[in-house]
């Protein structure tokens, strides 16, 4: 994801930032965008190659992360089945198999998956 493919997207106001990548070495983007009225996601976002990306986003609810998924299932990933994700719970009690995001529904129906996610890891 590109900072010029951000700012033609429906962030106008985004807050986009290229840096090199402390640990990995390679360049990442730092943004803060709104994917909802005053719902603010912070995070990094690297492609470690042409067809892979890692986003990481910070401090963010399950309704704030499932926003932000629904937003970049439903308009960035080539197909639906490409997004997965993994909470930092989950990290820490060792277990780094990402889950597969819904292909289909709404925030809340992600925002239900997320928090079985969470719950399989103790956070709730």
């Amino acid at each position: 994801m590109t900072t010029e493919h951000i700012e033609r997207s429906n962030f106008p106001g985004a807050f986009l930032e290229a840096n090199t990548s402390a640990m990995r070495g390679f360049t990442v983007l730092d943004f803060e965008i709104e994917v909802a009225p005053d719902v603010y996601i912070t995070g990094t976002s690297a492609m470690s190659t042409a067809d892979y990306a890692y986003i990481s986003i910070i401090d963010a609810t399950a309704d704030e992360a499932a926003a932000f998924a629904v937003w970049l299932r439903d308009s960035y990933v080539p197909s639906p089945a490409g997004v997965r994700f993994m909470s930092s719970f989950m990290m820490e009690n060792g277990d780094e198999t990402p889950w597969l995001l819904p292909a289909t529904g709404d925030t809340t129906d992600v925002a239900a998956v997320m928090r079985e996610h969470l719950a399989v890891a103790g956070a709730q």
